[in-house]
């Protein structure tokens, strides 16, 4: 672990440096979004500006041959840290940051499942999203990747990025916002 030590914020919650450093990059990585998204207004300069802002928000990351199935990595993106998975051919990707205490979640060794007991089973545990949760390697906590979902807490969810695939070519789309899953 880095050298922390703990600081005093405004009504006394002491926290550790690397929150602070998270806080502050989230403020960071929101102010790049609005700068990229334009503040949500439509381009002043028409389709010929709309074209170059779209070339800035995607990223190529590799051929597909350098993500094949059921294999995941780290790529730095615009300066920003996110796990490229692909799952049965479906790629997604998720920010290499977790919640619960800003933890490298995308660097875990593995992609498993689950196991999830329900009245339908008969509360026997079964396995479950084979191949497509993430765990969290200081902590344990479990994400969904498709959806970016914690298991253990329904209020926790990780972004999602626009993940394509043109020319044979994996690219990543910084300033989308995925829709919540269905």
């Amino acid at each position: 672990m880095t050298d922390e030590t703990m600081v005093e914020r405004p009504g006394g919650r002491e926290v550790k440096d690397a929150d602070d450093r998270a806080v502050k990059e989230g403020r960071e990585m929101q102010s790049e979004q609005q700068r990229e998204d334009g503040g949500g207004a439509a381009s002043a300069d028409g389709p010929q500006r709309d074209a170059g802002e779209r070339r800035k928000r995607e990223h190529v990351v590799g051929p597909v041959s350098e993500f094949p199935d059921g294999s995941h990595r780290v790529v730095d993106v615009g300066g920003r840290q996110i796990g490229v998975f692909n799952i049965r051919g479906s790629f997604h990707a998720l920010p290499n940051i977790c919640p619960h205490q800003t933890g490298p979640v995308c660097e875990a060794k593995q992609v498993v499942g689950t196991l999830l007991a329900t009245e339908k089973t008969d509360w026997d545990p079964e396995w479950v999203k084979d191949g497509e949760v993430l765990i969290c390697p200081w902590h344990g906590l479990e994400y969904h990747i498709p959806t970016g979902q914690c298991l253990a807490f329904p209020n926790i969810k990780l972004r999602r990025y626009d993940v394509s695939v043109e020319d044979d070519q994996v690219v990543i789309r910084l300033s989308s916002r995925a829709s919540p899953s269905k």
